[in-house]
């Protein structure tokens, strides 16, 4: 019961750290882009990764964690394919309007679901899909405006689901596979990640921007924020791997429509920015969607974790023939005690009936 309690602890607080972090990169990255004019996503994600590596290794080096080394080859492939994923986003929202990039992150969720049906034999549950469709329709009500279809902007926004989806997934099936923490994948795959987006990091910003990473003009202002956005990252990195092992990519997903949601009232709230009742609307079937999926996740865990002691229970019993020859006992003891108080009471209603 302890040990249950603290795994749901745990959870609380990386979902609770993850949401924090994000609204928080997502301020710094609003004032470095809109204000002071910084565009280079790309090359500022490969930065992010690159602190996020020398942070963990100072933990590490302090014995915060223990490196587990494994299989070198499926830590560099996953390392290449999350950092293109994040290349392909961000190429989705270059040659996409902004409304149809919101539709490319709301196609996510259902993927995801598709690809671990097919090929990992999860199941969903009739409850869990209709929560999962209220919210993409709240959101997608809140988010999506206008929708420009380009040939172009098609083939990448889809190429980024699958890689993106994908990517999530195997975040999830490492470590459950190696048995390595989300602190120890994190540490042996930044590196590719990092190196994947730098080296294409400023290709891809000077093609969307016609600007040249190198030669912007970094004042101290600049540097500032971009020194924040990094340390701020390391958190938002691991609180991603963490959400991802300790849940699952859907719900991962699902959170990061939360964080939408806070992003835009936090926008309304604090920068005064537009709001319409439709982005109301939206929100509000969006946080009754996250509710629903929230309770129907809860119920399936409770279903699971009874399945598993009843199981439990019954290996226990093939293990040790005493156990279940004890429990025949017990059982055969109840069964001549609930003998004897029949047997009581019939005579007790027999001596009433005689007058004693």
């Amino acid at each position: 019961m302890t040990e249950s309690v603290g795994i749901q602890l745990g959870t609380v607080g990386a979902l609770s750290l993850s949401v924090i972090s994000s609204v928080a990169i997502v301020i710094c990255n609003k004032a470095l882009i809109s204000t002071l004019g910084f565009c280079f996503a790309t090359t500022l994600t490969s930065w992010h990764l690159l602190v996020t590596f020398c942070s963990l290794h100072v933990a590490q080096w302090f014995k915060l964690f223990e490196h587990k080394p494994f299989d070198s080859r499926t830590v560099m492939g996953f390392g290449i394919l999350n950092g293109i994923s994040i290349g392909l986003l961000n190429l989705s929202l270059g040659f996409n309007s902004v409304g149809f990039y919101q539709m490319t992150k709301l196609a996510i969720i259902p993927c995801t679901v598709l690809l671990e049906t097919l090929f990992l034999r999860k199941l969903f549950s009739r409850n869990v899909q209709m929560a999962l469709m209220l919210l993409l329709v709240g959101v997608g009500i809140a988010t999506v405006t206008d929708l420009q279809l380009n040939l172009l902007g098609s083939v990448l926004s889809l190429l980024a689901i699958v890689t993106t989806c994908v990517a999530q997934i195997m975040t999830n099936t490492i470590q459950k596979r190696f048995k390595v923490s989300s602190t120890q994948l994190l540490y042996q795959s930044c590196p590719y990640q990092a190196s994947t987006l730098f080296l294409i990091g400023p290709f891809l910003d000077g093609a969307l921007t016609q600007q040249n990473v190198f030669a912007f003009d970094y004042t101290v202002k600049v540097v500032f924020f971009i020194t924040l956005s990094c340390l701020i990252s390391v958190s938002v990195n691991f609180s991603t791997f963490l959400v991802i092992g300790k849940t699952s990519p859907v719900t991962y997903q699902v959170l990061g429509h939360l964080k939408t949601c806070l992003v835009l009232a936090f926008g309304y709230i604090l920068l005064r920015n537009p709001f319409s009742w439709r982005n109301i609307c939206g929100i509000s079937i969006a946080v009754v969607g996250m509710g629903a999926y929230s309770y129907a996740c809860v119920l399936e865990t409770q279903h699971k974790a009874a399945e598993d002691a009843a199981a439990q229970v019954l290996k226990d019993q093939e293990r040790d023939p005493l156990l279940a020859a004890e429990s025949g006992v017990n059982s055969k003891l109840g069964e001549d005690d609930g003998l004897w108080d029949k047997a009581g009471a019939a005579s007790g209603k027999e001596d009433h009936l005689n007058g004693k």
